[in-house]
């Protein structure tokens, strides 16, 4: 069974140090996030001078935990330490393809020959490390790999799923693995290795390029159980839309894996905009623009679209996306996905502070996860939708109210008791039967009874 926890909001701690998190586990606990996603937890290449956090998602050997971010050692503590305040652990895993290794050799052996070597030279250090297999030999040869060409046509399901990612002409690409029955035993027994430490969730990155009859042979209902599996495909929109019904409606129809919401994140984008239309939020997964409450992970933005040139223009202003959150936080369906960097990608607030390296923790994200716990499982009922404004009830226990105009707006709703605004601490009084307040021009209200 694919699980998800009650209320279960899930901290991104991407390209996080593990021993961050460890550090930091009284303090997610305290902000309400019930999971923590951590980078991919294999061997990939680290440097003294430190590295990029795409090299995270190019991995050199399952069976190890080397990378930038921490060993194995550093990944157990962490996992020990969030147990502690019952916080699960979910793990990014790329099972697509392995590391482009071009610039240094010719072969497709994995991991290479020199670091065999370097395995066998610190056989004690890397016996720490190891999760499973014999280091003595490779995990991967070329015969686990497809015939090597770049995507030329990315509508083209046989290329997508067959073809190297790559940077462009020059590039030869990650080296695309098989599904041949090796490749799927190694891949199977990673995820149980990983299961055995505590984890309890996998994110399948690049989960599009990967067939849906490999995905089926790894991701069994042995593997399934007890944890909760999403996949990454990337979507500009919902039904309709190519790559929906290329992609991502396969995926969910021939498996009962969750994935990313990117038809509710496009929809929720457009509607943000000043000719977009909140109206467009009341049941988006009646018009196909949002994924099953059930599957879906939700989210305002995820580590592809500030760190990607190709998705930056998919870059909220500040303003829209703590809209956004206020929206896929208060609204019944989904577990919502919230995002944290230590600055990759350069993008600044309006104080000149890297965008996302602490907004995971300020009071204003701590009282929407709030809501979202307060109200978890309450029926959602709208009460008033026009194009600038959206308010709804989460049953008899909350009220969300949004505001994207550049006006305030003046609101009375139905109530026969004082309600709180989580975000501001203000209290409001209900008479006859109503309570009325002032929503200001482009905020939000998550009002508790």
């Amino acid at each position: 069974m694919n699980l998800v926890t009650h209320s279960n909001v899930i901290l991104h701690a991407f390209d996080w140090p593990y021993a961050l998190v460890t550090e930091r586990a009284a303090q997610i606990a305290a902000m309400g996030y019930k999971s923590v996603l951590v980078s991919p937890a294999m061997a990939s290449y680290k440097s003294e001078q430190g590295t990029q956090w795409w090299q995270r998602y190019q991995p050199q050997d399952y069976r190890v935990i080397d990378n930038q971010l921490g060993n194995k050692q550093d990944l157990t503590a962490m996992i020990e330490a969030l147990k502690a305040f019952d916080i699960l652990v979910y793990v990014d895993v790329v099972f697509n393809h392995m590391a482009n290794e071009s610039a240094q050799r010719s072969d497709l052996q994995y991991p290479s020959a020199t670091q065999l070597q370097e395995y066998a030279k610190r056989s004690d250090y890397f016996q720490q490390q190891r999760l499973f297999g014999d280091l003595s030999e490779p995990l991967f040869q070329a015969d686990d790999f497809v015939e090597a060409f770049g995507i030329k046509d990315w509508e083209d399901i046989w290329q997508v799923q067959n073809g190297r990612i790559s940077g462009g002409d020059h590039d030869p690409g990650l080296p695309t693995l098989s599904d041949n029955p090796h490749v799927v035993a190694m891949q199977r027994e990673y995820l149980n290795a990983l299961k055995a430490l505590g984890v309890k969730g996998f994110r399948i990155d690049a989960a599009k390029h990967m067939t849906l009859g490999h995905l089926q042979k790894v991701w069994t209902e042995d593997i399934v159980s007890d944890v909760h599996i999403f996949g990454e495909i990337i979507t500009d929109g919902g039904a309709t839309k190519a790559e929906y019904e290329l992609f991502l409606q396969p995926f969910l129809s021939q498996t009962h894996l969750g994935a990313y919401d990117f038809p509710l994140f496009q929809t929720l984008f457009d509607a943000l905009k000043p000719k977009g239309s909140l109206t467009a939020l009341i049941d988006p997964y009646c018009f196909g623009l949002a994924l099953s409450q059930h599957r879906a992970i939700t989210f305002a933005i995820t580590h592809d679209i500030p760190n990607n040139d190709v998705f930056s223009n998919l870059v909220m202003t500040e303003a829209q996306e703590a809209l956004a959150y206020s929206y896929i936080l208060g609204r019944d369906g989904g577990v919502p996905l919230i995002y944290a960097d230590l600055d990759p990608s350069g993008f600044k607030d309006k104080n000149a502070a890297p965008r996302w390296q602490d907004a995971w923790c300020s009071a204003e994200m701590k009282a929407k996860i709030a809501f979202h716990n307060h109200v978890h499982g309450q029926n959602m009922q709208v009460l008033e939708a026009s194009d600038d404004l959206l308010v709804f009830a989460r049953g008899d226990k909350g009220i969300v109210a949004l505001n994207k105009s550049c006006r305030d707006a003046e609101l009375d709703v139905s109530a026969n008791q004082n309600a709180t605004d989580l975000l501001s601490g203000k209290q409001y009084k209900a008479q006859g039967g109503k309570l009325a307040f002032t929503l200001a021009a482009g905020q939000s209200v998550l009002l508790v009874f």
